[in-house]
């Protein structure tokens, strides 16, 4: 696509309640593009991916190689053609891990977790800067063969580029507003890993300018270098 057009379409798969598009809903809107949201986890309903500009999918407590899990075949199923038409992808953590899978990757169990704000090394920092971003994953991903990798940490990659598409380990969608509800929805995940979340809180709401900021940078540099979706649309 060589410039952007009005009603540029976007549809956001989401897999649960406690993780919306944060964000990228603020970010899309800026763009002037037409965004959906979609449950893919309560929606057993068919998208043609080829009319959408653009995919974003989201975080889940679910592991994206659970088959035992309806969405997730689905989810699969419809990345897999998204693909083969050539639509852009951004993948937010279980997204990124979603779309490494569809492209003949890994993505397994890691030995430990990683969870709060942590800095990533960057091969590409106009793209992914330092950070710090915010992690909660316990799975690690083994990008498939010719992809790019831009970000990393001790455990495994944070960031990798495929056509026009780019997977992501991190969270550069969550708000304070995100990280309230995931510690009161999933702070058994954060007792058992010896996290403090009230520390998790103050980090988050110290950092949200400095991360909000950030993350346009990124979803920027993904719209114009990587999706190549065109300028922004004038209000």
């Amino acid at each position: 696509m060589s410039a952007e057009r009005p009603g540029l379409r976007a549809v956001i798969l989401q897999h649960e309640d406690p993780t919306p598009p944060g964000y990228v809903t603020e970010w899309l809107e800026e763009h002037g593009a037409r965004a959906e949201v979609f449950r893919i986890d309560l929606e057993d309903r068919e998208l043609d991916p080829a009319e959408y500009d653009l995919i974003v999918s989201l975080g889940s407590e679910f592991a994206a190689y659970d088959d035992s899990r309806d969405f997730v075949r689905r989810e699969a199923w419809l990345m897999e053609r998204a693909v083969e038409a050539d639509v852009p992808i951004l993948g937010l953590c279980f997204g990124g891990q979603m779309l490494a899978r569809v492209l003949g990757g890994e993505v397994h169990r890691g030995a430990e977790s990683e969870i709060g704000w942590m800095p990533v090394r960057t091969r590409d920092p106009d793209l992914v800067p330092v950070g710090p971003w915010f992690q909660w994953h316990f799975d690690v991903i083994t990008p498939p063969a010719g992809v790019e990798v831009v970000a990393e940490t001790d455990l495994g990659a944070q960031a990798f580029v495929a056509g026009r598409s780019l997977g992501l380990q991190f969270h550069p969608e969550v708000t304070p507003e995100i990280m309230d509800e995931w510690v009161r929805a999933y702070r058994h995940e954060l007792d058992a890993d010896g996290v403090d979340p009230d520390a998790l809180l103050e980090e988050t709401h110290r950092l949200a300018e400095e991360s909000k900021r950030t993350s346009w940078q990124l979803f920027e540099r993904f719209w114009d270098r990587i999706a190549r979706l065109g300028p922004r649309v004038a209000p």
